[in-house]
């Protein structure tokens, strides 16, 4: 948390209005642990519920959840990001946000506050994808659907956006993919331990990263499945640590926001020949120029200047 977290301040007054708060703290957060501290001892004063998490492994997940008791019964409203709580990264990282009130993922948020505070063992979850009971199992399950429907119907494709892929048995996968035929983006801003584009092995894999103004820090997974398609975000890249060690989430994105997601966010970054440099299968990375019969496009640019083009309100309105 930022020195000066509104969010915090907002938590704090809703304790001193009477509402029942209670706020999961990771003190082993990188760069932040002594603000976090400091923020954990003045909610407690408040009489905020406070906690720290598990001995030997961080929480990692972004989640807000707000519950009301409403005239229909108990309304779940929740707020899922790629990114931290934290004003001061908020203006240099690129991340999602994500708002809902889809009751099941209300509950599975609800069910896993209940776990990470002590009072529940919940391990199953209706439409999250958690770490570290289930989330690499069902990551590698989406990819090898991919392949079965691919082979049944043509047209695979994968599209992951992260900070660094590192994980063995996801890489193992994703090399299963193309040497099915597959079709593979991955945008992997950080560490990439894959090498695409080899014959017999990678040849259907594309590796981009993009190096801009902005620190590229979201993670995008976007499956074709058959045409039915899915996409998840959330705070967890692909790597032991953050499969096996760490409490993380990823979250479904809604039908209606799919082809947003897929063409203008996915879509835009795919298509960066000013910014994005593509990784060979030697491990060298090589800026992307524009061809000939291409206009320039700066993908976070475009982002600042077009952020209107995945608001569906502002369509609509």
């Amino acid at each position: 948390m930022d020195d000066n977290s509104r969010i915090v301040q907002a938590l704090m007054k809703a304790a001193d209005r009477r509402k029942q708060v209670a706020v999961l703290v990771e003190l082993k957060a990188r760069f932040d642990e002594e603000n976090n501290i400091g923020w954990a001892k003045e909610l407690e004063c408040k009489g905020v519920h406070v906690a720290y998490g598990f001995p030997g492994r961080k929480i990692h997940s972004k989640m807000c959840l707000v519950v009301r008791a409403e005239k229909e019964g108990i309304g779940y409203y929740v707020h899922m990001s790629t990114g931290n709580y934290n004003a001061v990264t908020g203006k240099l990282y690129t991340d999602m946000g994500y708002l809902t009130s889809d009751p099941c993922i209300g509950k599975d948020v609800s069910d896993l506050f209940n776990a990470l505070t002590g009072y529940s063992r919940k391990d199953h979850y209706i439409k999250l994808l958690v770490a570290p009971q289930t989330l690499r199992h069902q990551i590698l399950e989406r990819i090898r659907r991919e392949i079965d429907l691919h082979e049944k119907c043509g047209n695979g494709h994968l599209i992951f956006k992260m900070n660094s892929l590192v994980d063995y048995q996801c890489i193992r996968e994703l090399y299963r993919a193309s040497q099915a035929g597959v079709k593979v983006d991955l945008l992997v801003r950080g560490i990439c331990c894959l090498r695409p584009g080899i014959i017999g092995l990678s040849e259907n894999i594309r590796v981009t990263s993009i190096v801009g103004r902005f620190l590229e820090h979201s993670r995008i997974y976007y499956f074709r499945n058959g045409g039915k398609e899915e996409i998840l975000m959330g705070s967890a890249d692909l790597m032991p640590r953050n499969l096996d060690n760490r409490v993380e989430i990823l979250f479904p994105v809604s039908s209606e926001y799919i082809p947003v997601v897929r063409d203008v966010i996915l879509g835009t970054h795919l298509k960066d020949n000013v910014k994005a440099r593509l990784l060979l299968p030697n491990g060298k990375t090589e800026r992307i120029y524009p061809q000939p019969e291409e206009e320039e496009l700066d993908s976070q640019l475009w982002m600042l200047e077009n952020s209107r083009s995945w608001d569906l309100s502002y369509k609509k309105g």
